[in-house]
C-alpha cells in the first residue's frame, strides 16, 4: 500500500484527488495539508510514501521551501510537485529542492497515477516536454559554465519583495505597490530570508546590491 500525503491549498483539488487515489486498490491518502508548515508537520506525524505537493500556495510556506525541508528531515519521503506551470522556471527550482519528479495538474488520472508508482519506486518521474527542457538547460550549462545559485528557488513574487525591501520600502508600502496584504509580504520576506540563508535586511539589501536588482525598476 503506497501511503499519500496530499498537499494543496484547494479543498476541491484535495477532495478530487482523494476520491481518485482512494479508489486505486495499492493507493491510500494518509492525510491533507494546505500549505508547507502543515505538510512538513504532517509529515513527520505519518510518515507517508509519496508526498503530492503543490508549488503555489500563498498563505504560509510554498510547496518549494516545504519540499526542501522535508527532504532533509526525512529523506526516505519522496514528493512529486503537482504544478499547473509548464515553465522550466519551476521544473529546475522543484527538482533542485530534492523533489523526485514534477507533473501538470491537466494530466490525465491514469498518468498521475502512473507517476506516484514512479516516484514510489525510487525513480525520478518528468512529463515529456519537461524532458526535453531539462536536458536543454544542462547542456547549455555545460557550455556556458553557468553556476545557478539559490536566487533561483525565489519564486517571481519573491523577486519582486527582494527589490523593493533593498530601495527601502516598508511593508505596508510593499503591500501598497503588489495590492496584497502587509502579512503576505511578511511571509514572502521571511521565504526570501530562509531560501536564501539571511538573518537581517542589511544582509537582504546587500545580497540585492551583488545580484545587480537595485539597477532594475518594477
Amino acid at each position: 500500500m503506497i501511503k499519500i500525503l496530499l498537499v494543496d491549498d484547494h479543498a476541491v483539488v484535495r477532495t478530487g484527488l482523494k476520491m481518485l487515489l482512494n479508489s486505486v486498490e495499492d493507493m491510500e491518502v494518509v492525510g491533507e495539508a494546505t500549505e508547507g508548515n502543515e505538510a512538513i508537520q504532517k509529515a513527520e506525524e505519518l510518515n507517508p510514501d509519496v508526498i503530492l505537493m503543490d508549488l503555489s500556495m500563498p498563505h504560509g510556506k510554498d510547496g518549494l521551501l516545504a519540499t526542501a525541508e522535508i527532504k532533509q528531515m526525512l529523506p526516505r519521503i519522496n514528493i512529486l510537485i503537482l504544478t499547473m506551470h509548464d515553465d522550466e522556471e519551476y521544473l529546475f527550482r522543484a527538482i533542485k529542492t530534492g523533489a523526485s519528479g514534477c507533473i501538470l495538474k491537466s494530466a490525465p488520472h491514469d498518468e498521475l497515477l502512473k507517476a506516484i508508482k514512479v516516484v514510489y519506486e525510487g525513480s525520478a518521474y518528468l512529463y515529456p516536454s519537461a524532458t526535453k527542457k531539462l536536458m536543454e538547460e544542462y547542456v547549455d550549462n555545460l557550455r556556458s559554465g553557468v553556476n545557478t545559485d539559490t536566487y533561483s528557488l525565489l519564486s517571481e513574487r519573491e523577486k519582486e519583495v527582494l527589490t523593493l525591501i533593498a530601495k527601502g520600502f516598508s511593508n505596508k508600502e510593499i503591500a501598497e505597490q503588489l495590492i496584497i496584504s502587509v502579512k503576505t509580504v511578511e511571509t514572502h520576506k521571511a521565504n526570501v530570508m530562509e531560501k536564501l540563508k539571511l538573518k537581517t535586511r542589511p544582509e537582504l539589501v546587500e545580497y540585492a546590491v551583488k545580484k545587480g536588482l537595485l539597477s532594475y525598476g518594477l
